[in-house]
């Protein structure tokens, strides 16, 4: 996604796009849905499987991770060999992972099929934007991109429901299953419908920046999630930590050295560029380890239905679109460093009041968070996608596209994983004192995740297996509420990164 390069083929056909739009929104509802869906099938996961905290924590980053670390070298790939190609194979990576989900039942498995799926998801979002800047007239573009733009913010949220409304009547392996349907049919809409095209000066595939990329990803957040089990100066733990931190030096060093990188580091030195990215991934840093944390907090403690703790996420939608369609025009007044700054406050606010929950739940008080929290992310979330494509010229809107979308991606990684990482030292360390005096099987449980605290060993030690359920309900809400401290903290940190370092608007002469 290198840029509106001159294309290969016909000029779009008005009918012809009407037919494709319906398949482009089928195809990235279908990877969006998969990012956040299985956040409510985890507690049947555990009980099902026997998973830890981290490997629950894994099973959903790795999909993330994988997702993230990919998008600017998948978006290369189409531009060179065909867009519908990658988008084919892509949805069927996706899918057939998908199956082998159906009938995995280890953590590791599932961690596994997850990645792979994240692998197939990276082929599929930036050729779904690619597909309508190079399907569309020029006339009607804006408007496809605003449709896109919709259906990536609002896949993750239709995705809870229809996986919480499906754990209703099925088990969980119902999400895996729900994920084949949907890349099937639009691996099919996408071979009847959707027209192939290639840039006619491709940019060279940059396969060492790739793997360097996703290395690099995947090693620090390997030593982020670890770190809790296996202790911060574990061998693993550190070597995951500081080989992440010197790959991710060799990507930026590797591409400033490259003619044509997957990401010039060098346009960072635009404000607008650099600051909207930060601003992007913070938002989703944020919000991602939040829905990640209350899911679980919603049914582990609080003992919700999946559908009913995906319900009590409703108040989300009904102030973050609002927000995000106000967003511009009040930026336009404003300035991205005087709006941005104020939703990222709002949000931490919001973040602060969630983490005051408490084992049995407060629902007007946690409602109101969500909302606050809601608020605040449309506020900053759509003006600093603007200023990252503004921040480049035309012939760069491609790179600006996939800096969105990696921002976003591998702010939501990292999200998931500090704050779960730091939600499950917090349980773990209130809980290692209590389990001294048990079986090493039912405390290694126990410690590995609060879905063991209601374990029929527990029930028949009576009155202290009681005693140790409410211990352990009651160190999950704390490792939760320092989870949403730690994001609220970074969330206030960020807002004033931005008030001191934005462009004052959009169309400041952001440079240095």
């Amino acid at each position: 996604m290198r840029g509106n390069a001159a294309t290969a083929g016909h000029a779009p056909d008005t009918v012809s796009t009407k037919a494709v739009m319906p398949v482009i929104a089928l195809s990235l509802m279908t990877i969006v849905s998969a990012v956040v869906g299985l956040n409510v099938a985890l507690p049947d996961i555990a009980r099902a499987t026997g998973a830890t905290q981290t490997q629950l924590t894994w099973i959903i980053d790795a999909y993330t991770v994988v997702f993230a670390a990919l998008l600017f070298f998948a978006g290369a790939l189409g531009d060179r060999f065909g867009r519908k190609p990658l988008l084919v194979g892509g949805l069927t990576i996706f899918g057939l992972a998908a199956v082998a989900g159906t009938f995995i039942d280890t953590p590791t498995g599932l961690i596994a099929v997850r990645a792979a799926m994240g692998f197939g998801a990276s082929a599929v979002m930036p050729t779904t934007l690619s597909v309508i800047t190079t399907s569309f007239p020029e006339e009607e573009r804006p408007r496809a991109i605003g449709v896109w733009v919709g259906i990536a913010g609002a896949g993750a949220i239709v995705g809870l429901f229809l996986t919480g409304t499906l754990l209703e009547f099925f088990e969980w392996q119902s999400f895996f299953w729900m994920n084949v349907v949907l890349a099937a049919a639009a691996v099919v809409g996408t071979i009847v419908k959707v027209p192939d095209s290639v840039d006619e000066h491709p940019p060279s595939v940059d396969v060492i920046g790739g793997v360097l990329s996703l290395v690099g990803m995947g090693a620090l957040v390997f030593g982020i999630i670890e770190g809790p089990e296996r202790g911060w100066t574990d061998a693993a733990t550190l070597t995951g930590l500081v080989l992440g931190a010197v790959t991710l030096a060799g990507f930026i060093g590797w591409e400033l050295r490259r003619a044509e990188p997957l990401l010039d580091p060098r346009l960072f030195g635009s404000r607008g560029f650099s600051v909207g990215s930060l601003a992007i991934m913070v938002t989703f840093f944020c919000w991602f380890g939040l829905i990640f944390s209350v899911l679980q907090y919603l049914q582990f403690v609080v003992g919700y239905s999946p559908l009913e703790a995906a319900v009590r996420l409703l108040p989300i939608p009904f102030l973050l679109i609002p927000t995000a369609r106000l967003a511009p025009r009040v930026a336009t007044r404003l300035g991205f460093r005087r709006l941005v700054p104020v939703g990222m406050v709002l949000l931490a606010v919001g973040l602060f009041v969630v983490s005051r929950a408490q084992v049995d739940l407060d629902y007007p008080l946690f409602a109101a968070g969500l909302m606050i929290g809601a608020a605040g992310m449309g506020l900053s979330g759509t003006p600093s996608t603007t200023a990252v494509t503004e921040a480049l010229p035309q012939a760069k809107q491609g790179v600006a596209s996939a800096m969105n979308d990696t921002a976003r991606e591998l702010g939501s990684a990292l999200g998931i994983a500090v704050l779960g990482s730091t939600l499950n030292q917090v349980y773990r360390d209130a809980m290692v004192d209590h389990v001294a005096g048990l079986p090493q099987q039912a405390a290694d449980a126990i410690l590995g995740s609060v879905a063991f605290v209601s374990s029929p060993e527990l029930a028949r030690l009576g009155q202290h297996g009681q005693e140790l359920a409410d211990l352990g309900r009651q160190a999950f809400v704390d490792g939760v509420s320092a989870a949403l401290v730690l994001a609220a903290a970074v969330a206030l940190v960020t807002a004033v990164l931005v008030a001191a370092f934005g462009p004052g608007s959009h169309r400041d002469d952001d440079q240095g």
